[in-house]
């Protein structure tokens, strides 16, 4: 699995589950990246209120799907939706290193030992941490490192991997059971790692 050099740029950023679906189902129906995007474009195919946050939405989907190799797109559609967002969360996790790490280091570890609680303390040593081992990340300031956080949440909660309970400094970390298909695929293509990361395994 390719690493990207660490962002941030997940503080500008949602899940979109819902459009990078749309965008898969698209692709699988045989349209271009390049028609996609005109369609979005032209006529709003995301639903996005400006057309600025319109050309995020495409430009992060379509970043997070070539993360993943295309040979995943009729696996996702022959999926359950608690199955697509896992692929869905993979694609994200591949493209933003910076939060695969932290499944990774973090909510794996957690779930190796048995530990279902993700705590406010848990993202402030992780990002601590980076900031002495990595520049890019040093540079962050405490409210973008913040919201950083936030994005996380909300981003492993729409995932299915965390609960409901938004305002606690405490979240119950909920296991996802791996569609054999999905975990197949994972360790077929490269993506083992994530598959661990997900399941809590060494």
């Amino acid at each position: 699995m390719k690493r990207n050099k660490y962002s941030a740029g997940a503080v500008k950023f949602s899940f979109w589950f819902m459009e990078f679906r749309k965008e898969v189902q698209m692709l699988s129906s045989g349209k271009s990246f390049d028609e996609i995007k005109k369609l979005s474009e032209d006529e709003n195919i995301f639903g996005a209120s400006t057309p600025a946050r319109a050309k995020m939405i495409y430009s992060t989907c379509t970043a997070r799907i070539k993360s993943l190799d295309e040979s995943f797109y009729p696996l996702f559609m022959d999926s359950d939706v608690s199955t697509q967002k896992l692929f869905a969360l993979a694609g994200t996790l591949a493209h933003d290193t910076l939060f695969f790490d932290f499944v990774y280091e973090v909510l794996r570890e957690k779930l190796i030992v048995g530990n279902n609680v993700l705590t406010d303390a848990d993202f402030s040593i992780y990002f601590k941490n980076k900031q002495e081992q990595h520049e890019d990340v040093e540079k962050l300031t405490e409210a973008t490192v913040k919201r950083l956080s936030r994005s996380y949440k909300t981003q492993l909660f729409e995932a299915g991997l965390l609960d409901d309970n938004n305002r606690a400094a405490e979240r119950t970390i909920l296991k996802p059971v791996l569609d054999p298909i999905l975990k197949h695929w994972l360790d077929d293509y490269g993506y083992g790692q994530i598959a661990k990361a997900l399941e809590g395994i060494r």
